[in-house]
């Protein structure tokens, strides 16, 4: 039977030519844009996990109820120690210390008095580490107009290209940085700045800095201790299961509920914005095919109306011939399978290929975005999953089985009676 339809769909190829346009198109543009979209929001969940969250994070309780303030004086101490440990019982992940503090960023005349002064939010990292380097794209992040260049030593700073330029702080200028230690005492610092960022971001453009952890320890007095401790899986993507199951034994292994100053962990997903960016990448598949489902139903509908009303004849003879209606009625749901994945192949072929080649190259919209470096990706990449091997089939076949289904109750409602009458015509 199918072979027998299969040679009627090859051999007239002016029945079957749209319905399989229309599918291949459907299943195509489902694949594509569910790849570049699944990679985009991936893109953006990275590029945040990398600057701010982790994959997981570690504090201590009295931090993490506080942690929109930075307070720093219920940071985790004993950081070494700790770090040693959850390397030991969680190999597949690489840990790295941060510590976050604000002040004020002094700007000095040549007498070395206050010329200007504005807020900051410091960052400091390991710049020994070239993988926390990449992971923040400071590089990419360096104006490199005015010959900015990473840290090579201790004194040296990193920052916001807006907040030089608002007060003419030129590279191998000297600021400072005034705030207060771990310990509440006050604390300046004096660095030179080896060079500009553009973050991106508002709020930090306007006043941010990046410098050496070591240096930041030394004048903060926390020389064995950390704001945060971040969580990153080797392989480089976010696991949310695998996360949930690392949160889970180090709560049970480190958590203390009677002292608040015990570490305590976050999984991506416990910050808000990006549990709903999660969401939405995971969902994404089946909220593009329920939207195919519907518009090529719609589509397949108008088109399996317009083959009916063509084929009345066909269906004329057939009836007069003795053929039952539900038996012509099944052969064109079987002609439906058939176009629906002949349709559905080549369109999951060509919707992989594009994804593939966009997933490799990307669409780099670093013209448009020549402000944004740090916390938005420029170059827009698909992301090929395994779920686009097959979703493509529930739109090109649903869809082509709906339609026809719902064009051939028009079967059913041929007057046997008026065949011959329409057959002599």
């Amino acid at each position: 039977m199918f072979k027998f339809i299969y040679n009627g769909i090859i051999r007239d190829i002016n029945r079957s030519l749209l319905p399989i346009i229309v599918v291949t198109l459907g299943v195509f543009f489902t694949i594509f844009l569910s790849g570049w979209i699944q990679g985009v929001l991936f893109d953006m969940i990275e590029i945040n996990a990398n600057f701010t969250n982790g994959h997981v994070k570690v504090m201590t309780q009295a931090y993490a109820e506080n942690e929109s303030q930075i307070p720093n004086d219920l940071a985790i101490i004993g950081v070494e120690e700790l770090m040693d440990s959850i390397e030991k019982d969680y190999p597949e992940m690489e840990w790295v210390s941060r510590i976050q503090f604000g002040g004020l960023l002094d700007v000095p005349d040549k007498n070395g008095e206050t010329r200007a002064q504005g807020a900051a939010v410091a960052k400091a990292i390991d710049f020994s580490n070239e993988k926390e380097i990449e992971r923040l794209n400071i590089r990419k992040a360096l104006v490199k107009d005015n010959n900015s260049r990473l840290p090579k030593k201790s004194g040296e700073i990193l920052i916001s290209d807006d907040f030089a330029k608002r007060f003419h702080v030129n590279i191998r200028d000297e600021v400072s940085i005034i705030g207060s230690t771990m310990y509440g005492s006050m604390m300046f610092s004096n660095y030179i700045v080896c060079g500009t960022l553009r973050f991106g971001n508002q709020l930090l453009d306007k006043g941010a800095a990046i410098v050496d952890i070591a240096d930041a320890r030394r004048y903060l007095e926390m020389e064995d201790a950390s704001s945060e401790i971040f969580g990153y899986f080797k392989e480089g993507e976010y696991n949310n299961e695998n996360a949930l199951k690392i949160k889970n034994t180090f709560t049970h292994k480190y958590t203390k509920d009677d002292d608040e100053y015990s570490p305590t962990m976050k999984t991506l997903t416990d910050d808000q914005n990006l549990g709903v960016y999660l969401s939405m990448t995971e969902n994404m598949s089946a909220i593009m095919v329920s939207v195919l489902i519907f518009i090529l139903s719609i589509v397949l509908w108008n088109t399996g109306l317009i083959g009916t009303m063509r084929r009345y004849s066909e269906f004329g003879v057939r009836l007069a011939l003795g053929e039952q209606k539900k038996d012509i009625y099944k052969t064109l749901i079987y002609e439906a399978i058939i176009i629906g994945l002949i349709g559905s192949i080549t369109g999951t072929v060509l919707g992989l290929i594009g994804v593939y080649v966009l997933q490799e190259n990307g669409l780099d919209i670093s013209g448009m975005m020549k402000n944004i470096t740090m916390m938005m990706p420029t170059v827009f990449k698909a992301k090929l999953t395994p779920n686009l091997f097959y979703i493509g089939f529930i739109p090109g076949l649903l869809a082509m089985i709906l339609g026809n289904a719902l064009a051939g109750r028009a079967i059913f409602k041929r007057n046997t009676a008026k065949l011959f009458k329409e057959l002599e015509v």
